[in-house]
């Protein structure tokens, strides 16, 4: 079914965390997102329980890989950032998705989507409605491929909380219900909280049954508890960007595993910063 969650994420179940008063009810000690590792080297996936490779870097690989379970990105910052849009058809991604498919458990390949920055706006010259009627359509001609019966993952797109909520609605029941859907370009807000769990509880609010992904998630909003709970997967490669921050190799796959480790044992935000300024 299209937009139906592979069981194989998780094993427990939401209801709504909002109450009657419109306030988040978040019990203690629910931080239950699964954490997903974004790599540079798709070689360095053995070494992690859960990845998140780009198939970008997986085009020019003539070998399968070790991996377990884990997310392929389509590469659509990159893509739009360098090209303005897609220039290959959707069966082009497609049949990347099938070929890869046979390395460990590839759990969902991250649709084709437009992110709905300013910056992004302005190197498309369209709107944020133009941008996710595109990525609806996207959604659409992807599912129409053969990938191998891999599951599909849409995405949410907008930029104001509203936005989100009015991009659930154009999905209609493309989304069902449970669904795995990303949630995009809040990856630039990582430095404001508040922004991205705006975001997150307009689309709980609206469908509280969606498992939401989200797409580069930093140390400043996993901190945050309600963004921590809202989330039922989530990727980054902020490991990466603070080991070379701080003079370290950014590619040493055990940096990532410091940080997963951190994230896995829902260290406070203000530890997890502790933690990536140490060396490994």
């Amino acid at each position: 079914m299209i937009g139906a969650l592979p069981a194989s994420t998780h094993n427990h179940s939401r209801g709504p965390l909002v109450g009657l008063d419109g306030k988040a009810d978040i019990p203690q000690g629910a931080f239950n997102v699964r954490f997903f590792v974004g790599l540079h080297q798709p070689c360095d996936a053995k070494h992690v329980d859960s990845a998140f490779v780009s198939v970008t870097r997986l085009r020019s690989r003539k070998s399968h890989f070790a991996v377990g379970d884990w997310i392929m990105d389509s590469g659509a910052f990159s893509t739009i950032l360098t090209h303005g849009g897609y220039p290959e058809e959707p069966s082009v991604y497609a049949a990347e998705i099938k070929r890869w498919s046979t390395c460990g458990k590839l759990l969902a390949a991250v649709s084709q989507d437009y992110m709905c920055e300013a910056h992004m706006l302005a190197i498309t010259g369209k709107s944020i409605a133009e941008h996710q009627r595109l990525t609806i359509e996207r959604y659409d001609a992807l599912c129409a491929c053969d990938t191998g019966g891999v599951y599909i993952m849409p995405v949410l797109q907008g930029y104001a909380p509203q936005d989100y909520v009015d991009h659930i609605r154009q999905y209609g029941d493309r989304l069902a219900h449970g669904a795995w859907v990303g949630v995009g370009s809040v990856c630039k807000r990582n430095g404001n909280v508040r922004a991205i769990e705006d975001v997150l509880l307009a689309v709980q609010r609206e469908r509280p049954d969606l498992r939401l992904h989200g797409f580069g998630i930093k140390t400043t909003a996993l901190g945050s508890r309600l963004v921590r709970e809202l989330l039922h997967t989530a990727d980054s490669m902020a490991w990466s960007f603070a080991a070379r921050k701080q003079g370290r190799n950014a590619n040493d796959y055990r940096e990532a595993l410091a940080f997963k480790s951190a994230i896995d044992r829902n260290i406070p935000d203000h530890d997890l910063r502790s933690l990536m300024l140490a060396p490994i």
